[in-house]
Order: C-alpha cells, then sequence, then structure tokens
C-alpha cells in the first residue's frame, strides 16, 4: 500500500495553534525536531488520513496530527508496520485514543470519531519529510 504527504504539522505546546510546515526532520527515538512531543518514548508522531478529515468535516490539523495522508487507509495499518516516508521510517505503534480536545471542536467527535482518530508512530530511521513525499508501508513479520 502506498500513499503521499499531503500536510505536514507540529505542535508548539499544548491547546496552541498547529504550524504547517512544507518539511520537517525525523530524529529516530526522538520524534520530529521543534514538536512538543520530540522526545517521547511512545507518542512521537501522529499519523491522520485526509479521509477521515473529509468523513468528519475536519480541516487538516484539526486532529492534531503531524502529518496528514492520502492514498492509503491508516485504520488497516497493524502494530509494527513499517512506513518509509521521504528519508526516514517510522513504526506504528498503534491507534490514537480521542481524547476531549475533540468534544472542544464538537459535541460528540470524541465518540464519534473512537477508532479513526489515527495511528501513532515512532521513528526509527532519521531523515527529512516533505508534503508531497511517497509513503510506503512494510507489514510486520508475521507472528509463528
Amino acid at each position: 500500500m502506498a500513499g503521499r504527504i499531503a500536510h505536514l504539522f507540529l505542535k508548539e505546546g499544548r491547546a496552541l495553534p498547529m504550524r504547517s510546515l512544507p518539511a520537517v526532520t525525523a530524529i529516530a527515538g526522538k520524534g520530529l525536531q521543534g514538536d512538543a512531543a520530540f522526545g517521547r518514548d511512545r507518542r512521537q508522531v501522529l499519523l491522520v488520513g485526509l479521509s477521515t478529515l473529509r468523513d468528519f468535516d475536519l480541516q487538516p490539523g484539526a486532529l492534531r496530527e503531524n502529518m496528514t495522508l492520502t492514498g492509503m487507509v491508516l485504520d488497516d495499518l497493524a502494530e509494527g508496520t513499517l512506513l518509509e516516508i521521504g528519508e526516514a521510517v517510522l513504526e506504528i505503534i498503534g491507534d490514537c485514543e480521542p481524547c476531549g480536545q475533540m468534544d472542544d471542536l464538537r459535541p460528540g467527535l470524541r465518540e464519534a470519531i473512537r477508532g479513526h482518530r489515527g495511528k501513532l508512530a515512532r521513528v526509527t530511521r532519521s531523515g527529512d519529510i516533505r508534503v508531497g513525499d511517497a509513503v510506503h508501508s512494510q507489514a510486520p513479520p508475521s507472528a509463528a
């Protein structure tokens, strides 16, 4: 499955507006340089599908995602899936559970978007990522 990066964002702090950028730098084990989540072990990058935003009538960045992807169904990506994006590689670590900020966007959105808020990932190979970069996925090895 292949897709593309439609939008890139950094969050500079809790409840601060998302900053749209043409490129970001991913650092292995740390996340996206300049993002509020930089240095966290688990929640380093949030990926959301453009189709999800359209389904819920939301603008890119509204779900506080770092990357908006097109051409991929993120809900289908299993934990451990590797995503090669630009020069970097990210590993899917799980679903992003909706928080109370979702209901600030629209009452009832937190429950409505459960299971579709996007995927959390960690950076496993450093590199630059740009809007328009291809996204190639590699399924995790099967458990024997």
